[in-house]
Order: C-alpha cells, then structure tokens, then sequence
C-alpha cells in the first residue's frame, strides 16, 4: 500500500519518537508499504530549524538524506494538478503544509499517516 507520511509522522518514525502510535509504527515500519514524503514536510522542517524551533544534530541535508534512504522513503513531487486540488480546498486548516499534503493525498489517493484529526475534514483518508 502507498503511504503519504505527514511530517509528524516521518519525524517520529526517523527519531524512534514514542509519539508515534504502535498501529502508524507497524504500517510505517512494514517493507511491503511504499512510503511517501511531501517536499512540504521537508520545507516545513526548514522552516522550523531556521527559526530554532526543531534542532537538529546534524546539517539539514544531511538529515534528510540519511533518513529518507535508510528506510526507502520517497519524495511525492508537488505537481500542478496537487496544486489545483488545494486551490479548491476549503480553510478547515490553516497551516500550508498540511493542507498541501492534504490535496497531495487526495489528488494521488493515497492514505496519509497522521495523528491529526483536521485532516478527516478534507475527506482524506488518514491512518493512526
């Protein structure tokens, strides 16, 4: 099964975060799962360690180099017509990532691995 990871999701799992629920652990974990990133998880990750606020032990790139080849993680491009399906979405959220991984998952119909409930307001179909 296709896998879009939510950047939660992708942090927790690379950091061994116990937040990471066991069931989100075991779908993420199983080889038989393709795993997906966003390059707006990775923009908002950016964002975030440039501001101070998620410290990193090693250089960005570095990071995520690392993490997405060790566990066969791939990079879901932003393609227009993701773009068009976000320019349709209502504003039950308010953050720019997540709404683009929304629209990433509906536009490609892949389930996203997520603990955010806002999400089930996009009709995304979300695993936890």
């Amino acid at each position: 099964m296709k896998l879009l990871l939510d950047t939660h999701s992708f942090l927790w799992f690379v950091t061994s975060d116990s937040q990471l629920s066991p069931a989100a652990l075991a779908l993420i974990a199983d080889v038989n799962n393709e795993l997906f990133l966003s390059p707006a998880s990775y923009w908002e990750v950016a964002i975030k360690v440039s501001l101070g606020k998620y410290p990193l032990t090693v250089p960005f790139e570095t990071f995520f180099t690392t993490a997405l080849a060790a566990n066969g993680i791939q990079i879901l491009p932003v393609e227009i017509p993701h773009a068009a399906v976000l320019s349709a979405l209502p504003m039950h959220h308010k953050d720019p990532f997540d709404r683009m991984i929304a629209a990433q998952a509906l536009s490609e119909s892949i389930p996203v691995v997520s603990s955010d409930a806002a999400l089930n307001l996009y009709g995304v179909t979300r695993l936890w």
